[in-house]
């Protein structure tokens, strides 16, 4: 996985439209989960860090179906499971909070699996199993994925608002 330097001109970018947006726009003041959503953005960059999951073949996973059926398949108490479990949390945020779009018109492709998937849902579900792993060293981390769990909806809004931002800039 791709992480800029902390210098880097777009982790600072991200960093700057998600801290006003989420403090000025929604009142929202939590550094941790802020920084956790700029870092989000940052991470999302690249497509392959978007669809980064595999199946046994190893050929990516595009949907969300597919990427909840391979990690039913981890033993439950794994590293693995958790990473896995986290990174569903974090594309079904993604995708529901800057491109619900995509989502639309995904849901009405005849072979799209996800069609039938709730992405607020899975993705609650998924940080909130993710959050459960406490112990070192992810006992900073598993606070922000249980909050994050808990206002899903209000992430996915306040990432849709970072979006309008950043076309904001593009469009000046």
């Amino acid at each position: 996985m791709w992480m800029p330097p902390t210098d880097h001109p777009l982790r600072r970018l991200f960093a700057g439209l998600t801290e006003y947006t989420f403090q000025t726009t929604l009142g929202v003041a939590d550094p941790p989960l802020v920084d956790y959503l700029s870092l989000l953005l940052t991470r999302f960059i690249h497509f392959d860090d978007i669809y980064a999951l595999r199946d046994t073949a190893g050929r990516p996973l595009f949907e969300l179906v597919d990427m909840l059926l391979e990690a039913q398949k981890l033993p439950a108490e794994g590293r693995t499971t958790r990473e896995v479990y986290r990174h569903i949390g974090d594309f079904a945020l993604f995708w529901t909070g800057l491109f619900p779009e995509f989502l639309e018109r995904s849901r009405c492709h005849a072979r799209a699996k996800d069609a039938f998937v709730d992405y607020c849902t899975q993705g609650k579900r998924s940080y909130l199993i993710a959050s459960q792993f406490e112990g070192a060293p992810y006992q900073d981390e598993a606070p922000i994925l249980r909050r994050i769990s808990e206002q899903f909806e209000l992430c996915a809004y306040g990432l849709n608002q970072v979006r309008k931002e950043w076309q904001q800039l593009t469009q000046e």
